[in-house]
C-alpha cells in the first residue's frame, strides 16, 4: 500500500494521509479484514509525527472505513470500498462546490434533489 502526501499542499497532514488510505481502500487493497500499517511504521515511512496518522486512522474510524483496537491495530471493515470510494467522491463533490461558490444549504439542497 503506497501512502503519498505533500508537505508544501495546504491540506493537513493527516488529511491527506487519510485520503490517500482512502483511495487505496476504494480500490480494495488492503482487503475487508485486513491490517493496515501499524501508525509508527508508517510514520516513520512517511517521516510524519505518530499522532498524525492515529488522527488520520481516527478519522476512517469515524467514517466507518477501519476498525481501531488496541494491540490490534487499524484493521479493514468489510464493505469499506465502497464506503470508501462514497467518501472519496464527497470530498471532491465539496472541494468543487467551495471552488464554485457553493454554500453548505445550497450543496445540501443539490443533493436533495438529486437523491430523491
Amino acid at each position: 500500500m503506497l501512502v503519498q502526501i505533500d508537505p508544501s499542499s495546504t491540506v493537513p497532514l493527516f488529511e491527506q494521509v487519510a485520503a490517500s488510505l482512502r483511495r487505496s481502500l476504494a480500490d480494495g487493497h488492503p482487503a475487508p479484514g485486513q491490517q493496515l500499517p501499524p501508525a509508527r511504521e508508517l510514520a516513520a515511512a512517511l517521516e510524519i509525527n505518530v499522532h498524525t496518522v492515529l488522527r488520520a486512522y481516527a478519522l476512517l474510524r469515524d467514517e466507518g472505513l477501519i476498525d481501531l483496537r488496541r494491540r490490534r491495530g487499524a484493521v479493514v471493515i468489510g464493505g469499506a470500498s465502497s464506503r470508501a470510494r462514497l467518501a472519496e467522491l464527497a470530498e471532491d463533490l465539496v472541494r468543487e462546490a467551495k471552488r464554485a461558490g457553493v454554500g453548505l444549504d445550497e450543496l445540501t439542497g443539490v443533493l436533495k434533489e438529486k437523491y430523491s
